[in-house]
């Protein structure tokens, strides 16, 4: 436990923000499974949408590495287009 005071605000802090990064990481998580787990092209290219804001959001915030945002961009792409194909 720290002592000095600013030590204390920044554990404190900290601690929220962990808190509101796991919040976040978790929707990210769920949105994405849900498009993978989507049955037809409008519902998953509804999910896909919703995911994709998450995801810019998650990259401009430093809470996940851009490229991996993009990486998952572009592979729940690839499973809405193959959704509306078959």
């Amino acid at each position: 436990m720290p002592n000095i005071k600013s030590a204390k605000k920044r554990m404190e802090l900290s601690r929220k923000w962990q808190a509101k990064n796991r919040v976040a990481r978790s929707r990210i998580r769920t949105g994405i499974k849900r498009v993978r787990e989507a049955e037809d092209a409008e519902t998953a290219e509804a999910r896909l949408r919703s995911v994709t804001s998450l995801l810019d959001r998650a990259a401009r915030r430093n809470l996940l590495h851009p490229n991996k945002v993009a990486r998952l961009k572009s592979q729940l792409d690839r499973k809405v287009k193959e959704l509306r194909e078959a």
